[in-house]
């Protein structure tokens, strides 16, 4: 019974590119859940990245965050206004209305064109404005991974990598080493992704996501006592999370510990039981209750 568990296990398909990034141009505090999608919807990203807000002067916060939140609410009309503010605008300021427009195109799931949107946005900021620069390229590249287009999302990222380590800003060195974590794994290049998370790691010591990444592809990779250090770490960092307490507990039962990995699916049965890795997790204990 335990081999027949393992086995599914085994080929258990959690990837470090777990889930796509926020692209919703909007930061962190007022992003606290993935916006739902009208057209070609991408899977849900329910954790948004450092990556996602490109602090504007003084001068134009107010219409920006205005301009972000039409995008959220009435992505149609934000669509317009974003168009109105690029016509009156000239130089680096259009990188204002070229993030609210990427942001209500990606509202509206049209990827390619939000990507282009906030390509726009990076190209038209002067080259000294290094981190607005990086943090545009990083929303490119977020709407790449949403559209599942990896080589072109891998390509906008590594400026935006570029940009975030001349920048020295460590929050977003490390948000964007694991936006391109997700790329390349989603390309098959692991001992590449392994070096991101890394990098994620270094800058981000605190950031919960590049714990559990990094314990996902040490277990896809075998290396499961690294797996099980990097996880420990994740849930101290997180400890109510139903992706760490999943991964938890596939570890657990790969080392041979069932009693352990019972414990962690339980708590994400516990946690949300509604939610699709309660589902997982109780199949899995569905498998461990058979005779």
């Amino acid at each position: 019974m335990i081999m027949s568990l393992l086995l599914p296990l085994l080929a258990h398909t959690a990837t470090p590119a777990l889930t796509p990034p926020d692209v919703s141009g909007l930061p962190p505090t007022a992003s606290d859940s993935q916006p739902a999608k009208r057209r070609r919807p991408a899977p849900s990203a329910s954790k948004p990245t450092e990556t996602v807000a490109a602090p504007a002067p003084d001068a134009t916060s107010d219409r920006l965050q205005t301009c972000l939140h039409q995008a959220q609410s009435d992505p149609d009309n934000a669509i317009k206004t974003a168009g109105d503010w690029l016509s009156e605008s000239k130089g680096g300021a259009k990188a204002f209305a070229y993030q609210c427009l990427g942001a209500a195109l990606a509202q509206l799931g049209s990827w390619q064109e939000a990507e282009y949107a906030f390509q726009q946005g990076r190209e038209v900021l002067p080259v000294t404005e290094t981190v607005q620069r990086a943090r545009l390229a990083a929303m490119a590249g977020n709407a790449a991974l949403a559209e599942e287009r990896y080589d072109a999302a891998l390509a906008s990222l590594d400026l935006a990598s570029t940009g975030a380590v001349n920048s020295g800003d460590n929050a977003l060195i490390a948000g964007i080493a694991i936006d391109r974590a997700r790329a390349l794994a989603n390309l098959g290049r692991l001992a590449e992704t392994g070096e991101a998370l890394a990098t994620a790691r270094q800058a981000g010591p605190n950031n919960a996501d590049a714990w559990l990444l990094s314990a996902t592809l040490a277990r896809r990779e075998g290396k499961l006592a690294e797996a099980q250090g990097y996880i420990e770490k994740a849930a101290a960092l997180r400890p109510v999370d139903l992706e760490i307490g999943l991964e938890a507990g596939v570890i657990a039962m790969l080392s041979g510990r069932e009693d352990a990995a019972r414990k962690s699916w339980k708590s994400v049965v516990d946690a949300d039981p509604a939610s699709p890795e309660a589902q997982i997790a109780q199949s899995y204990i569905a498998q461990l209750d058979k005779p």
